[in-house]
């Protein structure tokens, strides 16, 4: 009887194997026989305004091994070590073991791993792993910024606009065949990858390399801490170039220290210093406040809120025009002028100039400076000629594009468009233009330093591109020192555009802290020039052949 119950529960079980639970354990044998594995999605390529790439994905992939497939892993080692150009130990080594996955080299070509894949090896395998190179070296590398070892966005525009670059990865289903050979099922299950778009930057490879060399070499020079430098299309307000040194190479970050990864040109606020008189001058003729040759009686030194502010150098009390205070670069002058303007109407014109918000350029940490929110007769009188007010250097390029394109800011733009996987490009929006001051204004401050490059008086006498116009001016602003809490350090500037007659380029030019030197005509200017002499020709701007007007800097008699 004993036998009969146990004969029919094994009949049972059979039963139960063959018929009720046969789909079941058929689902999980295929369970063990298959793998799913992730495709990773094609990062779109950063390119500058022509089409050239800064940065671009080349397709690799990283060469695997279960360790627990392989035979004779001398005789697998002495065929694999020469078609990955490894040494047999280092082969050897990585494929011994009871791993079931491990790397045995990463990053390599299609062509190589065609070869490996040829020899049939089995245990060996393959995973996607496209790889992320900069062919432009460390041209724009602050504003490309860069990612890690494992495709993560780190920094620049690789990290702001990783969204659009990313793409989104995809997954297929393999049967695991005969030594674990990856045989594709296909089916609804496999999801292709979708490739990143392409963001196409405003910026001119050529022009931005040249800014970097000119930069770097007179940062080495005066022995400042750094140097930015910013290009801007006046018609357009398209950024060209977006400087900084020292910089960094996407490609090898590591090699450059925390401190020198950033982009300063839009992360960096400072005390301007004399570069503001023109945004000043500009908001003085627009209330109708001064004209061209109102007159002061300019003394070295005035007493305000307490405190004794003077001109650069120790002067006899003079009268100058306003052109020539501009052109002098007379602080005391400058406060002069400005108070003959209601302080909060001076704040709003230097708002509508852009300080005191950021300027928009889509890149991370992106600051705004500091615009008081209200100004006091003291804060008014220093923050008309430079101090008292941090800004950016792309919001000083952008103010200056404004006085230049007749009173009209075009907010700078970095991003031109984004491009998809058929090469078509997608325009990004123009930001809305911002009315600043009148074309009779901004004519008269573009007169005003037309005469700081004067000569006979003018700051910016030095600087000359033979044949064409310049408007300009210097800018050597006080910093403060971490060490005292006091101002002892520098800021040597030069910013304006050209052809003054005909505005189509504005460049501004700053150096951090020089020790060799610190004038803003001396140390700013002939990088000013250099740079702006170089993008005139590669724009294919001409000389107007008009001459420039001589501009009374002192009163008639």
């Amino acid at each position: 009887m004993a036998a009969a119950v146990v004969l029919s529960l094994f009949g049972g079980r059979v039963l139960q194997l063959q018929a009720v639970d046969a789909s079941a354990y058929a689902l999980a044998a295929t369970r063990e026989l298959t793998t799913s594995v992730i495709i990773p999605a094609s990062r779109g390529p950063i390119l500058d305004r022509t089409g050239v790439p800064l940065a671009t994905t080349v397709e690799a992939v990283n060469v695997t091994v279960d360790q627990t497939l392989i035979g004779d892993r001398l005789a697998v080692a002495r065929e694999l070590a020469p078609l990955l150009g490894m040494t047999l130990r280092d082969v050897r080594t990585r494929i011994t073991g009871q791993r079931r996955f491990a790397y045995v080299k990463k990053n390599v070509s299609p062509d190589m791993w065609h070869r490996v894949k040829a020899a049939n090896l089995v245990g060996v395998f393959s995973e996607p792993a496209p790889r992320r190179t900069y062919p432009a070296g460390d041209v724009a590398g602050n504003v490309v910024g860069f990612v890690g070892s494992d495709g993560t966005a780190l920094a620049g525009a690789e990290r702001a606009f990783d969204p659009v670059l990313a793409g989104k990865p995809g997954h297929a289903t393999y049967e695991l065949g005969a030594g674990s050979r990856q045989i594709p099922i296909g089916g609804e299950s496999d999801v292709p990858p979708t490739a990143g778009r392409g963001v196409r930057l405003t910026l001119d490879r050529d022009i931005q390399w040249y800014a970097q060399q000119v930069l770097a070499a007179k940062v080495k020079e005066a022995g400042a801490r750094s140097g930015s430098l910013v290009v801007l299309d006046v018609r357009s307000g398209d950024v060209l170039a977006l400087a900084t040194a020292p910089t960094v190479d996407p490609g090898r970050p590591g090699r450059t220290r925390g401190a020198d990864r950033g982009n300063r040109p839009v992360e960096e606020a400072y005390e301007p210093g004399s570069v503001e008189k023109p945004l000043t001058a500009a908001a003085l003729f627009d209330s109708r406040s001064v004209t061209n040759s109102s007159v002061f009686t300019v003394p070295d030194s005035l007493h305000r809120g307490g405190h004794v502010i003077r001109d650069h150098d120790p002067h006899p009390t003079k009268q100058l025009t306003f052109d020539g205070i501009i052109a002098e670069s007379s602080n005391v002058g400058t406060i002069l002028a400005s108070e003959r303007m209601d302080k909060d109407l001076l704040r709003r014109y230097l708002a509508k100039f852009g300080l005191g918000s950021k300027p928009g350029l889509g890149l991370p940490a992106e600051t705004a400076g500091d615009l008081p929110a209200s100004f006091t007769d003291l804060s008014r009188d220093t923050i008309a000629f430079g101090q008292g007010v941090s800004v950016s250097i792309v919001q000083m390029a952008d103010a200056y594009q404004a006085i230049a394109n007749g009173g009209l800011r075009l907010p700078a733009r970095l991003v031109a468009g984004y491009v998809g996987s058929d090469g078509t490009v997608e325009p990004t929006p123009r930001p809305e233009p911002v009315r600043v001051v009148s074309a009779r204004a901004a004519a008269q401050t573009r007169r005003a330093m037309e005469a700081v490059m004067q000569k006979g008086g003018g700051t910016g006498a030095k600087i000359e591109i033979p044949g064409y116009r310049l408007a300009g001016k210097t800018g050597t602003a006080q910093q403060v020192s971490s060490s005292c809490g006091c101002y002892r350090d520098f800021t040597a500037s030069f910013m304006g555009f050209a052809p003054a007659d005909a505005p189509r380029l504005a460049i501004a030019v700053s150096l951090q802290r020089p020790v060799n030197g610190h004038y803003g005509g001396v140390l700013a200017g002939p990088v000013w020039r250099d740079v702006m002499s170089f993008a005139l020709q590669r724009m294919h701007v001409p000389p107007t052949g008009r001459k420039a007007p001589t501009v009374p800097l002192f009163p008639a008699g």
